[in-house]
Order: structure tokens, then C-alpha cells, then sequence
């Protein structure tokens, strides 16, 4: 999957209930990365650029208010070029649900349906119900130009 091939906004966040009667409402689905909602931070409002004009928390979600009038249920994303790079061996989730999961010999597994966050490691879930640790005993590779992932055979899946 090259670049072109991936999306350019990214989400970060749904607009929920109200707070307030200023305008304000809290942040559903909302990223881990306070920095996207701090006062100044600009995010794009279902495609249409918007200021956080206010920020705060309601026990654990962020609260905002927006430069714009933000309709409940829209998506808040970011540009993918502003999302700070990682270090090798490190990926954003979002770039690894699709992925095809094959084997060592190249059998495919399935694609990444989703990653789940459990107490001692994330899970790979793929789209056929399997759920495959995320860790590097069990996946060998990860190539995102390819677009596949490449899973020890020893994790019981095809054989």
C-alpha cells in the first residue's frame, strides 16, 4: 500500500453530546494524543477546516468548543502529514487494519479487521475471527508498501 494509497485525513474524534451552552461538546472515539485538541489545534470538521477555540476534560474525554458550528456525529480528523513520525518498527493502528495477514509460506490468513488494546499486549483481529497477538514472536513482518503482514506459523494458524 503506498502513500497514495493511504487516506490523507486521518480521525481523531466524533462529536458528541453538548456540554454547556456555549457551543462546547464532548469528544467521542477521541485519540490519545491530547495535543489534537489543545486550544489552537486545527482539525477538519467532516473535510472543512476548524480552530479548538476552547479545551477541556469532562472526566476522561476531551471537551471543545470549534471555530465552526460542529453538527453531532461529525468526524474530527487531522492531515496525515501532521501526525509525527514513529520509530522503526512502530505503526499507527490505522495503517494496519487492511493489511493482509499471510503465513511464512505465504497463505493468507486473513486481512486486519481491527487491533484491540488488551492488558499485556494489543491483538491483531482479523476479518475470518481469528485473534493474533501483536507482538514480534508472532508477527515477523509488517510491510505496509506491500500491504501485508507476515505471521509466525507457529501461532497455530493454517497448520
Amino acid at each position: 500500500m503506498s502513500d497514495g494509497d493511504r487516506p490523507s485525513l486521518i480521525a481523531v474524534g466524533r462529536v458528541g453530546r453538548p456540554h454547556g451552552r456555549d457551543g462546547s461538546f464532548v469528544v467521542e472515539e477521541a485519540s490519545e494524543a491530547p495535543e489534537r485538541f489543545v486550544v489552537g489545534a486545527t482539525v477538519r470538521v467532516d473535510g472543512s477546516p476548524a480552530e479548538v477555540v476552547a479545551s477541556k476534560r469532562a472526566g476522561s474525554k476531551p471537551v471543545v468548543k470549534l471555530s465552526v458550528v460542529a453538527p453531532r456525529g461529525a468526524r474530527l480528523e487531522v492531515e496525515r502529514a501532521t501526525l509525527p513520525a514513529l520509530g522503526e518498527g512502530s505503526y499507527y493502528v490505522f495503517d494496519l487494519i487492511g493489511l493482509e495477514a499471510l503465513d511464512e509460506e505465504g497463505t493468507s490468513l486473513g486481512r486486519v479487521a481491527d487491533i484491540l488494546e488488551r492488558p499485556a499486549n494489543d491483538v491483531i483481529e482479523l476479518d475470518s475471527g481469528s485473534l493474533l497477538p501483536l507482538v514480534k514472536a508472532c508477527v515477523l513482518e509488517v510491510d505496509l508498501e506491500a500491504g501485508r503482514l507476515v505471521i509466525a506459523r507457529s501461532f497455530g494458524l493454517g497448520g
